[in-house]
């Protein structure tokens, strides 16, 4: 048992870990995942969508805290109380996101490695089986250190956390596991793979004196039997989905612009995935880049997803010199995690980002 309570420690500490430092690397796409779970369409919690991102935050630090707490064994029934309670929150998520199918990933490791929804729910499974493991056997776990050196090494983790979570709000991700990464070609992180089609199965359905019959084929009816009554269709296997899939640029008066943009050779593209959501200070600044970069030579446009009445009144509080376009706002909110940002692209690839604290840094 002492055997087993030390493998179980170890695994589940150093998972809690891992994962907290990877959602620390973005807490505002964790955030956005926490949002989509309090939406209206998933939980219900509509209350709690302004704490989002607070929340967040809150979650990854705890979590990283916590794996480090139980590997040194430092405060011990604190420790396990604390990863019971949270590890049953997130499996009861995960379960609810599975079986109903309102949340396509969790988020567990942020982008960094995306779990499906089944995948996560089990992943969560086995870390609640071995945290009772360790709840059912607490004076089993010894501590490393002693007590002032194990709370000295607490609070020295959790002073970095914080410092962690501050600089990436300030700016961006330390690294960026997004489809739309320094060095992307956007056209050829669009392309699909015509080898990993989506695989259909058609349903058709017979009646036979009374009786129904259901018979499942990937195409044409069966041989032979041609009076179904209904045909329905389902997938049965998800094909290969590219990185990049719902990033479109349109306008009422051009319609989709969206290859033209990737074709041009300088492009300096403005961020803005929800005008109400914007930072004063970012708006402030743009104007200054928007001249900088098209001093440059750069081709400058302004996305968003607000209406185009707001983008009418953003640019005429702001004095903002440039057309916006509408994009999806979470394909925006994947892009930058700034609201405002700054993206350039070179014949479709992706050059350089800037949240705005940095727009005076971005070299042009």
């Amino acid at each position: 048992m002492k055997l087993l309570v030390g493998i179980c420690r170890v695994f589940v500490g150093v998972l809690f870990i891992f994962s907290g430092l990877v959602k620390l690397n973005d807490p505002v796409g964790f955030g956005f995942k926490l949002d989509e779970y309090f939406g209206a369409a998933v939980l219900g919690l509509e209350f709690l969508q302004p704490f989002a991102l607070p929340l967040a935050i809150f979650l990854v630090i705890l979590e990283v805290i916590l794996g480090v707490m139980l590997l040194i064994a430092f405060q011990r029934k604190f420790t396990v109380w604390s990863l019971l309670l949270m590890i049953i929150f997130f499996t009861f998520l995960t379960f609810y996101s599975a079986y109903f199918n309102k949340v396509t990933d969790c988020g567990c490791f942020g982008d960094a490695i995306p779990l499906t929804p089944w995948e996560s729910f089990t992943k969560d499974v086995i870390l609640l089986f071995m945290i009772v493991i360790l709840f059912m056997n607490v004076n089993l776990i010894q501590p490393i250190f002693k007590k002032f050196t194990g709370m000295v090494t607490t609070m020295l983790v959790t002073i970095g956390c914080f410092g962690i979570a501050y600089y990436v709000l300030m700016h961006l991700p330390i690294i960026d596991f997004r489809g739309y990464k320094i060095g992307t070609n956007i056209n050829q992180a669009m392309q699909p793979d015509p080898e990993r089609p989506d695989v259909y199965g058609y349903d058709w359905y017979y009646n036979e004196n009374g009786n129904e019959e259901i018979i499942t084929t990937k195409g044409t009816p069966p041989e032979g039997r041609p009076n179904y009554t209904k045909v329905e269709t389902r997938l049965l296997e998800k094909g290969y989905e590219p990185p990049i899939h719902d990033f479109a640029i349109n306008s009422e008066t051009e319609g989709d612009i969206t290859q033209e943009i990737l074709n041009e050779p300088k492009v300096a593209l403005l961020i803005m995935y929800n005008l109400n959501n914007t930072e004063n200070r970012g708006m402030l600044k743009l104007p200054q880049i928007i001249k900088r970069a098209k001093a440059s030579g750069y081709r400058v446009i302004a996305l968003s997803s607000s209406a185009p009445k707001e983008a009418d009144q953003a640019k005429s509080t702001y004095g903002l010199d440039v057309n916006f376009y509408t994009t999806d706002g979470t394909a925006l909110k994947t892009v930058i995690r700034s609201n405002p940002g700054v993206v350039l692209l070179k014949n479709g690839v992706v050059t350089a980002k800037s949240h705005w604290n940095d727009f005076e840094e971005m070299d042009l």
